[in-house]
């Protein structure tokens, strides 16, 4: 076996909660909606880049009244998703903009900085970049 990368990180949620979702990631981080194969439920696969695969898979397979996201531990032990990023003010402005918490902290002894915020559904999103 050899792992080749990063594919995708998948989100449930409720069917709802699908054009949110969706709709965060397109506006805040640029990604772009594109094909999806024809799933019995609905949902978005957004891409970074049409020529490669789509780093995120959004899944309305929740029922209608699941509760919503426990944001001490939204996802069981998994923590948060990550990508190396440049020009991370820009982001930085629609985050205030938008009213959303996040959290800029350097990485100790390496030239990296890690910023860290919530999406809708709870999920952890780090940002790491060049300090």
């Amino acid at each position: 076996m050899q792992i080749h990368g990063f594919d995708h990180f998948n989100i449930r949620c409720r069917p709802s909660e699908v054009p949110q979702l969706a709709g965060f990631y397109r506006e805040l981080l640029g990604l772009a909606e594109g094909r999806r194969p024809d799933f019995p439920f609905p949902g978005a696969w957004l891409y970074a880049d049409t020529a490669r695969p789509a780093v995120l898979h959004i899944a309305g397979t929740l029922p209608d009244d699941a509760p919503p996201p426990d944001t001490a531990l939204p996802t069981g032990r998994f923590d948060h998703v990550s990508f190396k990023v440049s020009g991370v003010e820009s982001l930085q402005a629609k985050l205030k903009e938008r009213g959303i918490a996040y959290q800029d902290m350097p990485v100790p002894g390496w030239p990296l900085r890690q910023m860290f915020f919530r999406d809708p559904a709870g999920v952890k999103i780090e940002f790491t970049y060049d300090a």
